[in-house]
Parts: C-alpha cells; structure tokens; sequence
C-alpha cells in the first residue's frame, strides 16, 4: 500500500524489513489506554494503579508482537513458495506485508492466507494453555494471558471473514481462481463481497453512533471505511497487472534520451535541458561510459543557491546504485520494481549502455490508451 510507504525500521526477521508506521502508535495508545483505565481496574479492581498500567502496556507490546508473528506466518509461506517479501508494515488496522509479486498459483495463495489466522489460532491457545498454568500463581501473567488468548481468536475470526483483501477474503478468491482459471474474475467477485462487508461495517458504525457509542461506533466506520477503500485499490492492482501483463518495456520506451555530462552545473542542467525540453531525468554519460542517472529530485535536493557551483556529479545517482531495467522485461514486473523502490523512471540498459528511459507515465499513457481503443 503506498499509504504505508516508510516508517520507523525495527530490524530484520527471516531477511525482512519489519518497521512501525506512525499511525500505530494511535493504536497501540488507545490499546492501552483502555486496558489501563477500564479492562484490568475493572477486572481487577485490587490492583493498583501502577499494576494496571504496566500489566497492560505489557500487554499491549505483547499483542502487536503476536499481530507481528500473524504477518510473519503468511511471509514465511509466501517465501518457500518462492515470493519474495519485500517489508513487514505494523500500522493502526494491524500489519499488512508487501510482497514483490501477487502468488502465482491459487494453491498458494490458500496456503497464503490461511497461514496466518492459523498463527492466531495457535498462539490464543497458547495464551489460555498460560492463564491456565499461571491462573492461582500470578495474576497480572494469567490476566495478560486470558486477554491475549481472546484477542487473537478474535483477530483470527475478523480476518477469515470472506472479503478480499482480508484474509477470508484471498482464501474465496484463491477457491474461485482455481474452480474458473481467472485470477482478474476471482479477484472481482472476492472484491464486490470485501467492499460489501466495508459497507456494512460503516452503516453498523453509524448506527451505533445513533444509540449512542460513538467511541466504538465510529472506530467500527473507520474500520468498515479502510475495508472499502482497500478492496478497491486491490482490485485496481490486480487489474493494472492484468493489462500490463504480457507487454514489454520497449513498446513504451523513450528511446530519444538526452545526455548530460558530469561536469555540466546544475544551474546549466535546470536552464539548459529541463526546462528546455520538459524531461525529469537523464543519463549522465562521458566518453560513452554511463556514469549515473540525474533527476529533477535529485536537483531539489542540493540548496538553489549551490546550483551555479555544484555539478550534475555532486547529485546523480551513480551507476551502481541505479535500478534498472531491460528492453525485453514484463511491464507488470517493471511498475512492481518502481512500486517497491519509490521512482518514478528507470534506465533502459542494453549491453552496459542507457539505450532509454521507461517512466510511470509511459506505463500509464500504455493503459489509458489501450482501454480508450476498448483493448
């Protein structure tokens, strides 16, 4: 999801990339908050202040480790199937991973999606097996325990429900997929039922707000919002790879690709070639060796007062740091690339030469102009 690009990096598990988006920190406050101020005094009504609120920022971490491991379980399947997980995002509505390409077979998509409610499954057992040993030796570890025990039964239940993009959701498109051969049908239908369950969240939300809860009421519509918006923009993924699937980089290709010495001033490079003709980026190229890339961002990022000083040189990315790709490469796989690397444009290579540039907008000109055609 582009919505969750970045974040705050925790480390690395199994090689990936997990990170905390900010919004998580809204969640993890009012988890917290409520178990402090209500769940335990509430439950637990000996307790002091001080027990309540570290038993429930314990729990709290406790919580988002076990939404983490919930992640990792679909990664993990993902992975021995030969998918690459780029990231792992914790964020207000749970965690969400960025896989480098959809599966490519139904079958693993079930084993997929299924992995992780299953780790929910099992650690809400494990937490009872816990509240059961610790229940007349510790209380604040039983009380910990029970709750986690609960929340991810919960957790595992909201996520089977059988609208895409959850969990529920890819279980039904990948048993649709495997009945029809369709992935773009499958995901369609799977789609229509996630964005119904969003309505219905946002409607209960609403009512509830009526009666009166409108603390739960309008976290409810908020869910049921998100659930909407993100079946849609799955739905529109999927699709985007469906028309790009097939084609290649060098029927969208700028192949008239203006190159730029080393030694030029970056006053010279904004007056001279972007201005001039309009282009973001260029090939920085000398005695016919590529040397990098230069882009409108990169100019940005020296101070405007430096420009008539500094060189093309002092802000290209040099050449091997570039991502790139080939003339004959996917289209779905090159808008994957730029999706997970935040460009806009990659070089075109051929031989260890810059024969072109291939940008986001030449991939979308490709598809506004073959649905325009009815293609």
């Amino acid at each position: 999801m582009a919505m969750l690009r970045g974040g705050i990096p925790l480390g690395t598990i199994f090689g990936i990339s997990v990170r905390l988006h900010w919004s998580w920190f809204i969640i993890f406050f009012l988890v917290t908050w409520s178990l402090a101020a209500y769940y335990f005094p509430d439950a637990h009504p000996d307790w002091s202040r001080a027990t309540a609120v570290v038993t429930a920022l314990a729990t709290s971490l406790l919580f988002f480790a076990s939404v983490l491991a919930h992640e990792l379980a679909h990664s993990v399947v993902a992975m021995r199937a030969g998918i690459p997980i780029h990231s792992i995002t914790l964020f207000v509505f749970g965690g969400v991973s960025q896989m480098t390409r959809e599966p490519g077979q139904p079958e693993i998509e079930f084993r997929m999606a299924l992995a992780g409610p299953l780790a929910s499954l099992a650690i809400g057992g494990l937490c009872w097996g816990i509240w059961w040993l610790t229940r007349d030796v510790n209380e604040p570890v039983a009380a910990v325990a029970a709750w986690l025990g609960w929340i991810n039964v919960v957790l595992a239940v909201f996520n089977l429900i059988p609208g895409f993009p959850l969990d529920g959701g890819r279980v039904l498109r990948s048993i649709i997929w495997w009945r029809n051969k369709n992935l773009r049908s499958a995901t369609r239908t799977a789609t229509t039922i996630g964005r119904g369950f969003g309505y219905l969240f946002i409607f209960g939300g609403i009512f509830l707000v009526f009666f009166g809860n409108w603390i739960q009421g309008l976290w409810i519509a908020f869910i049921g919002w998100f659930l909407e918006n993100a079946a849609v923009g799955s739905y529109r993924q999927v699709a985007l790879h469906d028309m790009l699937q097939g084609h290649t980089v060098s029927e969208v290709m700028t192949r008239e690709c203006p190159r730029v010495s080393p030694k030029l001033s970056l006053e010279q490079l904004v007056h001279d070639y972007i201005l001039n003709s309009g282009r973001r980026c260029f090939p920085v190229v000398e005695n016919d060796r590529p040397l990098g890339l230069v882009t409108v961002h990169n100019v940005k990022a020296i101070p405007r007062g430096l420009w008539a000083v500094k060189t093309v040189t002092d802000a290209m990315t040099p050449f091997d740091q570039l991502k790139w790709v080939q003339a004959g490469d996917d289209l779905s796989t090159v808008l994957q690339l730029m999706t997970d690397e935040d460009v806009n444009q990659l070089p075109v290579l051929q031989d260890g030469n810059i024969v072109g540039m291939v940008a986001r907008d030449n991939l979308l000109s490709f598809i506004n102009t073959r649905a325009e055609l009815g293609m």
